[in-house]
């Protein structure tokens, strides 16, 4: 319904109530009947299903059907070792998802406002999630409007709806009837809406609206598209599959050749299904899980709560970056950047410029210090105080407040038996009243605007006291006192980040609601507009653009001001289209449909409203622009980490899945158990990967541009590595079976089950950087990862050397002769690795 147009008696009638509120037995029925004053989000997942949930991985479910043919042909003890490794590995991955939740929701509890209601005709402070439809409400300055408000009553109010219209600058607000219906909601004067802010004045309402019937809640509607997979899950997703029928193929093969030759089939099926335990990386979705946790945690200390745990990876593969201005790029609080003082002024009145900002102001001073009011005004106050610190504050008599027609106020007040009159406004405004200006003003004023300030004037006279006259007299022929520049400042450390942005081949680009002018010298200033290629457009520009006009011009574009909600939205569906990763940074209701749809959703977390937190994949706790490049090199990180524990626990598999391959074929016995594969899986392959995911950044990292979303895992050379290096293993590992097996020893299996062990702790050392050698990374720089080196030395030791484990794995104690083999295997496999980073070095510096 459109309450602006209504009269205020239908509006009682309409929403039955009166001026003097409701009283609590008709609040109750009405909440009973409409529900709380609070946006509806989707249900949490139950816990059953969260737990379950953890089990759909293709990976997983592979090595459970594994695990129940091995029980099926009476293998229990293979079995059990299974199905506990993939118990553990649903345990961590429920448990962050739960804790991501639980975060979530105490973030929301922080946020619950209260409220001013008239019920039973006194005044109470009570939850806004109680207020109903015909409730009478009381706001003023520093409060969030609870529900949708008809105005009946303003008192010089003044509301910024940023958070719904985009609009940075507060709407001066009144409570008479509007005659024109469809206009938009910036321009309906007479209502307040839900979650925005009182900046200055005070006023009383109806709630004509609450809950999912807000102006809110119909953009919270708008968020229920479903979400896409982030290129993590993608790659993932492609890459189980593809193992899962590369498994599949090799185990046919293995059984087809084993039965042609006349083998015993249930024998067969055994060594087929230890090369399917033996391929499959059953520990890779718990590194996963647990390198995501460990940058969760990491960058919550840095001030950014990521709600889905896939989101930190997806931030490796940005290649834009569209940030709001206010408070994210800049400091969201105003400040004075210079003065200037009319020299026409004599010396002794000078002070008044500094008495005028100190007088002609309309904040409160909060029990705690803060202060309260219109961010221009504190600006003002707290300059002069610093500018002038023994200034003294005289008291108000009158004033005549703030109007959008006037552009200025004036207050007075008494000094030594007269009236002193300060008036402070918009230049044009103020120089209408004054006598006389020097001439260059209009080029200090115009300077200053270009730089994107905010310019006020402020001017002054002197009464004879005589209180019928003063206030109608009181803004004519002034004296012109001088002028203050404001502007909300860049926060410091942006300005690195936005530089470390562009070196990592990421457009940062700013989406404001804010003036052009002041939007394009906050954006010069930070280094977002680097060169006159670069462009400013605001909505309105926009608005008459063909969509393939504005997909043509978005690659210069760096600032878009004065945008809509809807044209947010537009730019992040171009951007996709031309195959740019995009994060969306926003912190009002407007701004959720677009965090919905980009790739990854940056919610502010102080300023930010709850639609637009429930529509991010993270949440930054500072509002902080430069955190969201950490949280870049965060995601750059462990991608990194994940592709080189891949690399390493798919080398090492492929060296196992060769020697079970080849074994055969080349006429020697199945070399190894399942007992000892799932051992070389879990121990061998998860201890060491685990450690991977704590890997520092390479110090490159920042300085290679983003991975293109689409590219497979196993770009860069990763496929070839790991067959070439599978290959080397199997081959060194197969030389070893065939020389002990030749030579009659017993210890053959134990052989080829230790110099695998002892392959992959050569191998971990190697592959902890894709191009650095192992002792210019620094020995001691990844301590976890030398610990479970020598952990699995020590336990592989323990499994040949002591009489229980031999028992359990089979094992038969080696010579010296025999220990030495083995670990000469893990000192050429990491020779050699390091050998092909030099040799790819050196190719990369012929084709430059």
């Amino acid at each position: 319904m459109q309450w602006h147009i209504q009269p205020l008696e239908e509006v009682f009638t309409q929403t039955k109530s009166r001026k003097e509120g409701l009283n609590h037995k008709e609040a109750q029925e009405k909440l009973a009947s409409h529900g709380r004053n609070e946006l509806i989000s989707k249900p949490p997942r139950p816990i059953w299903l969260m737990f379950l949930g953890q089990f759909k991985d293709v990976m997983i479910i592979i090595l459970l059907l594994a695990a129940v043919i091995s029980g099926l042909i009476g293998d229990l003890k293979d079995t059990l070792l299974i199905a506990l490794i993939v118990f553990l590995n649903a345990v961590i991955g429920f448990f962050q998802e739960y804790r991501a939740e639980k975060a979530m929701e105490a973030l929301k509890k922080m946020a619950t406002t209260t409220a001013k209601v008239l019920r039973n005709e006194k005044i109470e402070h009570l939850n806004s999630a109680e207020i109903v439809q015909g409730d009478i409400v009381h706001i003023e300055a520093g409060d969030m409007v609870p529900a949708d408000l008809r105005l009946i009553e303003t008192h010089n109010l003044r509301i910024e709806e940023a958070s719904l219209t985009g609009e940075s600058e507060a709407v001066e607000k009144h409570h008479q009837v509007l005659a024109e219906q469809n206009i938009p909601l910036g321009d309906r004067l007479n209502m307040a809406y839900k979650s925005t802010l009182v900046t200055y004045g005070r006023g009383v309402g109806v709630v004509v609206a609450t809950g999912m019937k807000t102006e809110i809640g119909n953009i919270a509607q708008m968020l229920q598209e479903s979400e896409t997979q982030t290129p993590l899950q993608k790659r993932l997703a492609e890459f189980g599959k593809r193992l899962s029928f590369v498994i599949f193929a090799i185990c046919a093969i293995i059984y087809v050749a084993g039965f042609i030759r006349g083998e015993e089939p249930t024998q067969l099926l055994l060594t087929a299904i230890s090369v399917a335990v033996a391929a499959i990386p059953e520990t890779l979705p718990a590194v996963i899980t647990v390198s995501l946790a460990l940058g969760a945690s990491k960058l919550v200390k840095q001030n950014a709560l990521i709600r889905k745990l896939p989101a930190i990876e997806t931030l490796g593969s940005v290649t834009y970056i569209g940030s709001d201005k206010t408070g994210t790029l800049t400091q969201n609080k105003m400040t004075v950047q210079e003065h200037w003082l009319n020299p026409q002024l004599p010396q002794e009145a000078e002070n008044l410029f500094w008495q005028a900002m100190l007088c002609n102001q309309d904040t409160q001073r909060q029990e705690n210090g803060e202060i309260k009011g219109d961010a221009t005004e504190i600006a003002a106050l707290l300059y002069a105080q610093k500018q002038a610190p023994d200034c003294q504050v005289l008291l108000r008599t009158d004033e005549i407040p703030f109007s959008s027609e006037r552009k200025m106020m004036t207050t007075l007040h008494e000094k030594d038996g007269k009236i002193l009159v300060f008036s402070k406004g918009a230049l044009e405004a103020i120089a209408e009243k004054c006598d006389s200006l020097p001439l260059e003003v209009w080029q200090v004023a115009e300077a200053m605007t270009k730089k994107g300030q905010r310019v006020l004037a402020y001017a002054y006279k002197v009464l004879e006291k005589n209180p019928q006259i003063e206030k109608i007299t009181a803004e004519q022929k002034l004296q012109f006192l001088g002028l203050i520049a404001m502007i909300d400042p860049p926060r410091p450390e942006v300005r690195q980040a936005v530089a470390e942005c562009i070196t990592a081949g990421i457009i940062p680009v700013m989406i404001t609601g804010d003036h052009p002018l002041t939007a394009e010298a906050i954006a010069k200033d930070l280094g977002i507009l680097q060169s006159e290629k670069h462009e400013v457009i605001t909505g309105k520009e926009m608005a008459l653009l063909s969509e393939e006009e504005l997909e043509f011009r978005m690659d210069k574009i760096r600032v878009f001001a004065r945008v809509s909600p809807e044209q947010k939205l537009q730019i992040v569906k171009i951007l996709q289209r031309k195959g740019h990763f995009v994060a969306m940074t926003g912190d009002g209701v407007n701004d959720a449909p677009a965090l919905k749809r980009a790739d990854i959703g940056v919610a502010m977390g102080i300023s930010g409203t709850d639609v637009s937190k429930e529509a991010s994949d993270m949440i930054l706790l500072d509002d902080n622009f430069a955190t969201i490049v950490k949280a870049v090199r965060e995601g750059r990180r462990i991608f990194d980490n994940i592709r080189k524990f891949i690399k390493y626990t798919m080398t090492g598999n492929a060296g196992k899945i060769w020697v079970i391959f080849l074994a055969p074929i080349i006429g020697l016995p199945v070399p190894l158990l399942p007992a000892q594969i799932l051992w070389l899986n879990l121990v061998t392959d998860g201890l060491p990967g685990l450690a991977l995911a704590g890997e520092p950044a390479e110090k490159s990292v920042m300085q290679r541009p983003p991975r293109h979303p689409k590219e497979s895992i196993f770009a860069h050379g990763l496929g070839w590595h790991i067959l070439w290096a599978g290959l080397l293993i199997g081959a060194l590992v197969l030389g070893l079976q065939a020389w002990s097996y030749a030579s009659g020893s017993s210890h053959w299996q134990t052989i080829v089950f230790t110099s695998l062990c002892f392959a992959q702790i050569g191998q971990i050392l190697a592959v902890r950087s894709e191009k650095h050698l192992f002792f210019s990374l620094g020995f001691f720089t990844n301590l976890p990862l030398l610990g479970t080196a020598f952990l699995n030395f020590a336990l592989q030791m323990l499994l040949i050397y002591h009489p229980f484990f031999q028992e359990i794995f089979v094992t038969k104690p080696l010579t010296f002769t025999e220990l030495l083999l083995c670990m000469a295997v893990a000192v050429i496999v990491f020779h050699v690795i390091e050998l092909e980073k030099i040799i790819r070095r050196r190719l990369e510096k012929r084709a430059i």
